[in-house]
Protein backbone atom coordinates (compact mmCIF):
# COMPACT_ATOMS: atom_id res chain seq x y z
CA UNK A 1 0.00 0.00 0.00
CA UNK A 2 1.61 3.25 -1.11
CA UNK A 3 -1.04 5.63 0.20
CA UNK A 4 -0.08 8.35 2.67
CA UNK A 5 -0.08 6.61 6.08
CA UNK A 6 -2.09 7.93 9.01
CA UNK A 7 -0.80 5.16 11.28
CA UNK A 8 2.63 3.57 10.90
CA UNK A 9 3.56 0.62 13.12
CA UNK A 10 7.27 -0.19 12.95
CA UNK A 11 9.01 -3.27 14.40
CA UNK A 12 6.54 -3.24 17.27
CA UNK A 13 6.95 -5.69 20.13
CA UNK A 14 5.00 -5.86 23.37
CA UNK A 15 5.06 -8.14 26.40
CA UNK A 16 3.07 -8.41 29.59
CA UNK A 17 5.94 -8.99 32.05
CA UNK A 18 7.73 -11.98 30.53
CA UNK A 19 4.83 -13.08 28.33
CA UNK A 20 5.31 -11.91 24.72
CA UNK A 21 2.15 -10.71 22.92
CA UNK A 22 3.48 -8.99 19.79
CA UNK A 23 6.80 -9.62 18.13
CA UNK A 24 8.26 -7.21 15.57
CA UNK A 25 5.07 -6.39 13.64
CA UNK A 26 4.85 -3.78 10.88
CA UNK A 27 1.57 -2.26 9.67
CA UNK A 28 0.53 0.73 7.60
CA UNK A 29 -2.92 2.31 7.88
CA UNK A 30 -3.37 4.73 4.94
CA UNK A 31 -5.57 7.80 5.14
CA UNK A 32 -9.10 7.20 3.94
CA UNK A 33 -8.88 3.40 4.01
CA UNK A 34 -10.51 0.61 6.02
CA UNK A 35 -8.00 -1.96 7.28
CA UNK A 36 -8.81 -5.19 9.12
CA UNK A 37 -6.67 -6.98 11.69
CA UNK A 38 -7.68 -10.62 11.93
CA UNK A 39 -6.53 -13.65 13.85
CA UNK A 40 -7.55 -16.09 16.53
CA UNK A 41 -8.29 -15.05 20.12
CA UNK A 42 -5.27 -13.98 22.11
CA UNK A 43 -3.05 -13.20 19.12
CA UNK A 44 -2.64 -9.51 20.02
CA UNK A 45 -5.32 -7.73 17.96
CA UNK A 46 -6.90 -5.68 20.76
CA UNK A 47 -3.46 -5.06 22.28
CA UNK A 48 -2.51 -3.42 18.97
CA UNK A 49 -5.46 -1.02 19.29
CA UNK A 50 -4.40 -0.15 22.83
CA UNK A 51 -0.89 0.61 21.66
CA UNK A 52 -2.24 2.88 18.91
CA UNK A 53 -4.41 4.72 21.44
CA UNK A 54 -1.54 5.10 23.90
CA UNK A 55 -3.07 2.97 26.66
CA UNK A 56 0.01 0.75 26.50
CA UNK A 57 3.65 1.49 25.69
CA UNK A 58 5.61 -0.81 23.38
CA UNK A 59 8.43 -2.95 24.69
CA UNK A 60 10.30 -1.98 21.52
CA UNK A 61 9.50 -0.37 18.18
CA UNK A 62 7.05 2.47 17.65
CA UNK A 63 3.52 3.51 16.70
CA UNK A 64 3.21 6.77 14.78
CA UNK A 65 -0.21 8.43 14.43
CA UNK A 66 -0.52 11.48 12.19
CA UNK A 67 3.24 12.02 12.35
CA UNK A 68 3.50 11.71 16.16
CA UNK A 69 5.20 8.83 17.97
CA UNK A 70 2.48 7.88 20.44
CA UNK A 71 4.56 6.62 23.37
CA UNK A 72 6.71 9.78 23.31
CA UNK A 73 3.77 12.17 23.81
CA UNK A 74 3.30 14.02 27.08
CA UNK A 75 -0.09 14.02 28.82
CA UNK A 76 -1.43 17.14 27.07
CA UNK A 77 -0.33 15.98 23.61
CA UNK A 78 -1.75 12.51 24.24
CA UNK A 79 -5.09 14.03 25.26
CA UNK A 80 -5.14 16.19 22.12
CA UNK A 81 -4.33 13.18 19.92
CA UNK A 82 -7.04 11.04 21.49
CA UNK A 83 -9.64 13.71 20.71
CA UNK A 84 -9.03 12.88 17.06
CA UNK A 85 -9.72 9.17 17.59
CA UNK A 86 -13.04 7.35 17.70
CA UNK A 87 -13.51 3.96 19.35
CA UNK A 88 -16.30 1.43 19.06
CA UNK A 89 -15.87 -1.01 21.94
CA UNK A 90 -16.84 -4.65 21.85
CA UNK A 91 -20.63 -4.91 22.44
CA UNK A 92 -21.00 -1.11 22.28
CA UNK A 93 -20.27 -0.24 25.94
CA UNK A 94 -22.99 2.43 26.11
CA UNK A 95 -23.59 4.32 29.34
CA UNK A 96 -26.60 2.44 30.68
CA UNK A 97 -27.97 5.32 32.77
CA UNK A 98 -28.03 7.75 29.82
CA UNK A 99 -30.45 7.99 26.92
CA UNK A 100 -29.32 7.38 23.35
CA UNK A 101 -29.13 11.15 22.85
CA UNK A 102 -27.04 11.67 26.00
CA UNK A 103 -24.64 8.88 25.02
CA UNK A 104 -23.83 10.55 21.71
CA UNK A 105 -23.73 14.05 23.21
CA UNK A 106 -21.31 13.01 25.96
CA UNK A 107 -18.10 13.55 23.97
CA UNK A 108 -19.29 16.86 22.56
CA UNK A 109 -19.99 18.18 26.05
CA UNK A 110 -16.77 16.74 27.44
CA UNK A 111 -14.38 17.94 24.75
CA UNK A 112 -15.94 21.06 23.21
CA UNK A 113 -17.53 24.35 24.23
CA UNK A 114 -20.33 24.11 21.68
CA UNK A 115 -23.71 25.58 22.68
CA UNK A 116 -26.45 23.10 23.54
CA UNK A 117 -28.47 24.05 20.44
CA UNK A 118 -25.57 23.06 18.20
CA UNK A 119 -24.92 19.87 20.17
CA UNK A 120 -28.56 18.92 19.71
CA UNK A 121 -28.33 19.37 15.94
CA UNK A 122 -25.06 17.45 15.72
CA UNK A 123 -26.34 14.55 17.83
CA UNK A 124 -29.45 14.20 15.69
CA UNK A 125 -27.25 14.37 12.60
CA UNK A 126 -25.05 11.50 13.85
CA UNK A 127 -28.06 9.42 14.87
CA UNK A 128 -29.69 10.08 11.51
CA UNK A 129 -26.51 8.81 9.82
CA UNK A 130 -26.92 5.43 11.55
CA UNK A 131 -30.71 5.35 11.06
CA UNK A 132 -31.68 5.92 14.71
CA UNK A 133 -32.71 9.57 15.00
CA UNK A 134 -36.17 8.37 16.06
CA UNK A 135 -34.66 6.41 18.97
CA UNK A 136 -32.91 9.36 20.60
CA UNK A 137 -35.04 9.27 23.77
CA UNK A 138 -34.68 5.52 24.40
CA UNK A 139 -32.48 3.98 27.08
CA UNK A 140 -29.82 1.40 26.15
CA UNK A 141 -31.90 -1.35 27.80
CA UNK A 142 -34.67 -0.64 25.29
CA UNK A 143 -32.41 -1.27 22.28
CA UNK A 144 -31.74 -4.46 20.39
CA UNK A 145 -28.12 -5.59 20.04
CA UNK A 146 -27.89 -4.20 16.53
CA UNK A 147 -29.41 -0.87 17.53
CA UNK A 148 -27.04 -0.53 20.48
CA UNK A 149 -24.06 -1.14 18.20
CA UNK A 150 -25.29 1.56 15.81
CA UNK A 151 -25.70 4.05 18.68
CA UNK A 152 -22.15 3.21 19.75
CA UNK A 153 -21.06 3.90 16.19
CA UNK A 154 -22.79 7.29 16.24
CA UNK A 155 -20.94 8.04 19.49
CA UNK A 156 -17.62 6.94 17.96
CA UNK A 157 -17.99 9.47 15.12
CA UNK A 158 -19.40 12.26 17.31
CA UNK A 159 -16.30 14.46 16.92
CA UNK A 160 -15.56 13.57 13.26
CA UNK A 161 -12.39 11.62 14.13
CA UNK A 162 -9.49 11.11 11.75
CA UNK A 163 -9.17 7.48 12.89
CA UNK A 164 -11.94 5.12 14.02
CA UNK A 165 -11.04 1.84 15.74
CA UNK A 166 -13.52 -1.02 15.97
CA UNK A 167 -13.02 -3.87 18.46
CA UNK A 168 -15.13 -6.83 17.27
CA UNK A 169 -17.97 -4.68 15.87
CA UNK A 170 -19.88 -7.72 14.55
CA UNK A 171 -19.84 -9.84 17.72
CA UNK A 172 -23.25 -11.14 18.76
CA UNK A 173 -25.20 -9.58 15.88
CA UNK A 174 -27.88 -11.28 13.78
CA UNK A 175 -27.17 -11.48 10.02
CA UNK A 176 -29.26 -8.40 9.15
CA UNK A 177 -27.73 -6.20 11.86
CA UNK A 178 -24.29 -7.50 10.99
CA UNK A 179 -24.70 -6.48 7.36
CA UNK A 180 -26.09 -3.04 8.33
CA UNK A 181 -23.18 -2.32 10.70
CA UNK A 182 -20.69 -3.45 8.06
CA UNK A 183 -22.16 -1.10 5.46
CA UNK A 184 -22.19 1.76 7.98
CA UNK A 185 -18.51 1.28 8.79
CA UNK A 186 -17.65 1.61 5.11
CA UNK A 187 -20.03 4.49 4.32
CA UNK A 188 -19.14 6.55 7.39
CA UNK A 189 -15.42 6.10 6.81
CA UNK A 190 -15.76 7.37 3.25
CA UNK A 191 -18.12 10.21 4.21
CA UNK A 192 -15.79 11.45 6.96
CA UNK A 193 -12.61 10.95 4.94
CA UNK A 194 -11.32 9.02 7.94
CA UNK A 195 -9.26 5.87 8.35
CA UNK A 196 -10.66 2.80 10.09
CA UNK A 197 -9.11 -0.21 11.80
CA UNK A 198 -11.43 -3.17 12.27
CA UNK A 199 -10.40 -5.93 14.68
CA UNK A 200 -12.65 -8.88 13.98
CA UNK A 201 -13.19 -12.62 13.73
CA UNK A 202 -15.93 -12.22 11.12
CA UNK A 203 -13.94 -12.84 7.97
CA UNK A 204 -16.66 -12.94 5.32
CA UNK A 205 -18.43 -9.74 6.39
CA UNK A 206 -15.15 -7.88 6.83
CA UNK A 207 -13.82 -8.86 3.43
CA UNK A 208 -16.85 -7.12 1.86
CA UNK A 209 -15.88 -3.70 3.24
CA UNK A 210 -12.12 -3.51 3.86
CA UNK A 211 -9.32 -2.30 1.61
CA UNK A 212 -6.57 -4.33 3.22
CA UNK A 213 -6.13 -7.15 5.76
CA UNK A 214 -3.41 -8.14 8.20
CA UNK A 215 -3.48 -11.66 9.68
CA UNK A 216 -1.83 -12.04 13.08
CA UNK A 217 -0.87 -15.35 14.64
CA UNK A 218 1.14 -15.83 17.83
CA UNK A 219 2.06 -12.16 17.85
CA UNK A 220 3.40 -12.01 14.31
CA UNK A 221 1.94 -11.01 10.95
CA UNK A 222 1.66 -14.21 8.95
CA UNK A 223 -0.15 -12.79 5.92
CA UNK A 224 -1.44 -9.54 4.47
CA UNK A 225 -3.16 -8.36 1.31
CA UNK A 226 -6.34 -7.10 -0.28
CA UNK A 227 -9.64 -8.86 0.33
CA UNK A 228 -9.33 -10.73 -2.96
CA UNK A 229 -5.75 -11.79 -2.22
CA UNK A 230 -6.79 -13.07 1.22
CA UNK A 231 -9.68 -15.08 -0.25
CA UNK A 232 -7.27 -16.75 -2.67
CA UNK A 233 -4.46 -17.25 -0.16
CA UNK A 234 -2.85 -20.68 -0.03
CA UNK A 235 -1.19 -19.98 3.32
CA UNK A 236 -2.50 -22.84 5.52
CA UNK A 237 -3.37 -20.64 8.52
CA UNK A 238 -5.17 -18.01 6.42
CA UNK A 239 -7.03 -20.63 4.38
CA UNK A 240 -8.21 -22.39 7.54
CA UNK A 241 -9.32 -19.13 9.15
CA UNK A 242 -11.09 -17.70 6.08
CA UNK A 243 -13.04 -20.85 5.32
CA UNK A 244 -13.61 -21.96 8.93
CA UNK A 245 -12.01 -25.37 8.54
CA UNK A 246 -11.55 -27.67 11.54
CA UNK A 247 -8.30 -29.17 10.24
CA UNK A 248 -5.24 -26.99 9.84
CA UNK A 249 -2.39 -25.30 11.72
CA UNK A 250 -4.78 -23.99 14.41
CA UNK A 251 -5.49 -27.09 16.55
CA UNK A 252 -8.77 -27.88 18.25
CA UNK A 253 -7.09 -29.45 21.30
CA UNK A 254 -5.02 -27.50 23.80
CA UNK A 255 -1.55 -29.11 24.11
CA UNK A 256 -1.74 -32.13 26.41
CA UNK A 257 -0.19 -35.48 27.11
CA UNK A 258 -1.42 -38.64 25.44
CA UNK A 259 -5.15 -39.11 26.09
CA UNK A 260 -4.83 -42.90 26.22
CA UNK A 261 -1.95 -42.73 28.68
CA UNK A 262 -3.82 -40.29 30.90
CA UNK A 263 -6.91 -42.53 30.94
CA UNK A 264 -4.79 -45.54 31.84
CA UNK A 265 -3.27 -43.59 34.71
CA UNK A 266 0.28 -43.83 33.39
CA UNK A 267 0.62 -40.03 33.27
CA UNK A 268 0.51 -38.00 36.48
Amino acid sequence: MNDDPLVQISNLSFSYDSRPILSGINMTIPRGKVVAIMGSSGCGKTTTLRLIGGQLKPTSGSVTVDGQVVHQLDADSMYAMRRKLGMLFQFGALFTDMTVFENVAFQMREHTNLPEAMIRDLVLMKLHAVGLRGAHALMPTELSGGMARRVALARAIALDPMLIMYDEPFAGLDPISLSIVGELIRKLNDALGASSIVVTHDVQESLKIVDYVYFVSEGKIVAEGTAEEIRKSKTPYVHQFVWGEADGPVPFHYPATSYAEELMGTVS
